[in-house]
């Protein structure tokens, strides 16, 4: 076999579904060894992780249904937990988006519905954002990468070697920097969409969302300044002595707050500057659209997702 007809046959097209709490992405990867992998169809289309389950697992059928035709394989799924990634099930109670899918079994539901399907490789939104930026991205070339997502709350993964890690004395519980806290309350009390929402307003009497309050502290909006650099000046302390224990090589940020990287970047690297000398300072997604999408195929791909299918069904 020629060495082109070989990489023909090493290359294939995986079919996922990224789903967060506001949309769904369907999208079609090329995956090819020792190549980049090329985005070859996307979809997307809005998802209210607040419906009853019948409406959203019907808007993610609809989204992978539209994808243009792939042979038949393995879709892969990243969304955010909790989430039982092994056995497909999902765990979301009580915690504020899907609780309508607490206890459904969506391996099976999505196995039976999506087209052409032969199994369903799950994990976690930001492991597979993470992942995407060490295959292809800013952590490209590090043994030992901590990925951060900032949207509605704060995701995390600890990835060793390409491995996440998510237990073990050098890794939060379950590797969720969610679960940390800072000044003895949960962290996303401090940092998360409500929590940025609800300090503005007691510090100025005025509601805005966060990239109005952004808005304002580049306008010279005093208690937006301070609202922004207390909250992430606090994700990094609190940040700062698991990165130590992990030994990270990079912090590789990404989510819909890195908009206002300006406003966020400096206060973060300073609290994580704050734990002592040699502190890794923060990078931003180089690929912040794409990442998600890359780490979701590549897992799927890879023997990694081979170890924890069972029966055609889910990945870690």
């Amino acid at each position: 076999m020629s060495g082109e007809r070989a990489n023909e046959a090493s290359r294939r097209t995986v079919p996922l579904l990224e789903i967060g709490g506001t949309h769904v992405t369907a999208a079609l990867v090329r995956i090819g060894a020792g190549e980049s992998a090329r985005i070859v169809a996307t979809r997307r289309a809005p998802l209210d992780g607040h419906s009853a389950a019948d409406v959203i697992t019907a808007a993610l059928l609809r989204a992978g249904r539209s994808l243009p035709a792939a042979p038949p394989g393995r879709w892969a799924v990243a969304l955010p937990g909790p989430f039982d990634y092994a056995r497909g099930i999902a765990r979301y109670r009580g915690v504020g988006k899907f609780d309508a899918l607490d206890g459904l079994d969506l391996g099976a539901l999505l196995r039976s519905g999506l087209p052409h399907c032969t199994g369903v490789a799950f994990l976690n939104d930001a492991e597979a954002f993470t992942r995407g930026e060490c295959a292809e991205g800013a952590g490209r070339g590090h043994a030992r990468v901590v990925g951060i997502t900032l949207g509605t709350g704060v995701g995390s993964a600890f990835l060793r070697d390409g491995s996440a890690v998510t237990d073990g004395p050098t890794v939060p519980a379950q590797g969720r920097v969610d679960l940390l806290e800072y000044g003895g309350r949960p962290l996303e009390d401090t940092v998360s969409r409500r929590a940025l929402i609800a300090a503005y307003e007691q510090l100025s009497g005025r509601r805005r969302d966060v990239r109005e309050i952004a808005e304002a502290a580049r306008g010279g909006d005093a208690a937006a300044r301070r609202v922004l650099a207390d909250a992430f000046g606090a994700l990094g302390r609190t940040l700062s002595p698991w990165l130590r224990r992990f030994g990270a090589g990079a912090v590789v940020v990404g989510g819909s707050m890195t908009g206002s990287w300006d406003l966020i970047g400096p206060p973060l690297t300073a609290g994580l500057a704050a734990g002592g000398e040699n502190a890794v300072a923060p990078v931003l997604a180089q690929r912040p659209q794409e990442a998600g999408l890359i780490g979701a195929a590549r897992y799927a791909a890879g023997p990694a997702a081979d170890e924890v299918i069972q029966q055609g069904g889910a990945g870690r």
